[in-house]
């Protein structure tokens, strides 16, 4: 399938630099086989039913955006580094921790260099290739997540981040209320959207809640550079889903209740997780599901997710979820009617279509 075809014009001014507040105040855009509707997020539990089941994602981002300098070599001048973590590849119980990064600028490094990030947080390159090197970091896990909380930043969106800093309220900003297990270098964005006063009145509307985990990789901002959907290789995730939740999701569908995922992240698991029959397993693995139209869905009946990228993997999912033609029209109302768009933009809601 070729990649161009889910391309679109999207002004600069329609990308959200900042979230909504409060953030179920943001706009939210219903999108059925019969065409739109302009809501917003906290009319969600109206468009809900008793007995449906919303599944979030709890995974919580960690400041994976490190800046430094590798010191100059043979009496030459230091360089600075910026690196961000994305995905932690060896933790030794004693005193070594490794990573995955993508590091800037790349061709100034090579193995066996050292970069510092602080007066006692160094990081050592075992190996780069392209636009990234494996680091390894001289300390425990306990150790190295102190000094990553003192030294890293939010790893921001690069939509974000070339318009702006990361500051202090995006430590905030960019987590979601569900978050708990630490490991994402990017926000499960739908997930934005909810407070307390918003998952409240879901649950007096009826609607059953649940959080997954799956640890969002800085893969999901990496472009399709192939013109052809077949050879694209999609980023690998770490995903979890006990054997509990996989009967409590498998006990609502019996039931006639709907799936709801929020977020392109829960969605991901949930069908990685899916038998052919539909049916949740438990599941403890990476997973590299790559969805475009022409895919069978299993067990998701409706998502709530943020407006995405032209040409990107999570815009070819969410047309293989409620119709190509569908979402491009969708998104043309979107950028008619100024919605926000991307991380901290607004939201749609999205029934599948048959």
């Amino acid at each position: 399938m070729r990649v161009d075809l889910f391309d679109f014009e999207l002004p600069p001014e329609r990308i959200a630099l900042s979230p909504a507040s409060p953030r179920d105040a943001a706009r939210l855009l219903h999108v059925r086989a019969g065409g739109v509707t302009d809501r917003m997020v906290r009319d969600l539990p109206s468009l809900l039913r008793p007995g449906d089941l919303l599944i979030a994602n709890d995974t919580k981002v960690i400041p994976a955006q490190l800046f430094g300098e590798r010191p100059g070599r043979e009496g030459g001048e230091a360089v600075a580094i910026e690196a961000t973590l994305h995905k932690r590849i060896r933790q030794d119980a004693g005193n070594e921790v490794r990573w995955k990064a993508f590091v800037r600028p790349a061709k100034r490094l090579r193995a066996g260099d050292e970069i510092r990030f602080g007066d006692d947080f160094s990081a050592f390159v075992c190996v780069r290739d392209g636009a990234e090197a494996e680091l390894a970091f001289p300390l425990d896990p306990s150790a190295f997540d102190a000094q990553l909380a003192r030294h890293g930043a939010m790893p921001l969106p690069p939509y974000i981040a070339r318009k702006r800093p990361a500051d202090d309220a995006d430590r905030a900003n960019y987590q979601t209320m569900f978050a708990e297990e630490a490991g994402s270098v990017a926000a499960p964005t739908a997930g934005l959207h909810f407070t307390p006063a918003l998952i409240s009145a879901l649950a007096d509307r009826g609607v059953a809640q649940m959080t997954i985990t799956l640890h969002v990789g800085a893969g999901t901002f990496l472009p399709v550079t192939a013109d052809d959907t077949t050879d694209h290789k999609m980023h690998a995730e770490w995903g979890k889903i006990t054997a509990e939740q996989a009967a409590a999701i498998n006990d609502t569908k019996a039931k006639g209740g709907r799936i709801i995922a929020v977020g392109t992240t829960s969605l991901r698991l949930l069908e990685s997780a899916a038998d052919e029959t539909g049916e949740i397993r438990a599941f403890c693995d990476e997973t590299d599901i790559f969805i475009t139209p022409g895919y069978q869905f299993r067990t998701v009946d409706i998502l709530l997710t943020n407006f995405h990228l032209p040409r990107s993997t999570l815009f070819m999912l969410v047309c293989a979820f409620a119709g190509t033609e569908t979402m491009k029209a969708a998104y043309a109302h979107a950028i008619d009617n100024e919605y926000r768009f991307y991380s901290y933009g607004d939201a749609c809601l999205l029934e599948r279509s048959e």
